[in-house]
């Protein structure tokens, strides 16, 4: 079971996860690859290659954390906070509010 109650007290525990500036900006790549994919893949209706949205993300995060952040990626023990977390995290940095938040943390 989760160590947290809920995503508001997972997110900051994300977020300390992510101090690296490489691997967050891997992690951008990755959102903004998914998005690319996604979109893509409505406008030609080539579903086949709906695989290539995990690719793209968790590739680009995971070599983020193993290579960068000498972690380990908390989809392994959190998915779905993790998965939730990574987009507000894409949302913070292209809103401005995400430099805030990691100065907050502990």
């Amino acid at each position: 079971m989760s160590d947290f109650r809920s995503f508001s007290e997972f997110y900051p525990y994300y977020l300390s996860e992510h101090k690296d500036p490489v691997c967050r900006r891997l992690h951008y790549i990755g959102s903004a690859l998914v998005l690319a994919i996604l979109i893509t893949l409505a406008v030609t209706g080539s579903w086949g290659y709906w695989w290539l949205m995990l690719l793209a993300g968790y590739g680009f995060a995971w070599l983020g954390h193993f290579k960068f952040e000498h972690n380990k990626p908390a989809t392994f023990k959190y998915p779905l906070y993790s998965l939730a977390a990574d987009w507000v995290m894409f949302k913070d940095f292209l809103t401005g509010k995400l430099e805030q938040k990691l100065q907050q943390l502990p």
